[in-house]
């Protein structure tokens, strides 16, 4: 499968909630949908209430209808009391490498 879309996303949790967050993401409703075609979560060696994510997708419009699902919205909404201010992102388009987890 093409990726087409991507993205990097740094969270910083509240203090003490990155497991928490770290546990929404690993059960995220995207682990299952077919046109995810990269998400990796991981966290920052020196603070473990840093997560980053990396997604690719088949097209925007995949990861668009994705999030306008209710298990999308739930997730969201999940993670939005665990984390301390707002996320950041950069645009990123997966093209190669390895992952074997």
């Amino acid at each position: 499968m093409t990726i087409n879309h991507g993205f990097h996303a740094t969270m910083t949790a509240q203090p003490g909630k990155g497991d928490a967050v770290l546990a929404l993401l690993l059960d995220a409703p995207s682990l299952s949908d077919d046109d995810c075609v990269v998400f990796l979560v991981g966290r920052s060696a020196g603070n473990p209430d840093v997560v980053h994510v990396t997604e690719g997708w088949t097209s925007a419009e995949a990861h668009s209808r994705f999030f306008a699902t209710a298990a999308a919205r739930e997730l969201v909404a999940g993670l939005q009391p665990l984390l301390a201010g707002e996320s950041q992102y950069t645009d990123e388009v997966p093209v190669g490498g390895k992952a074997a987890l």
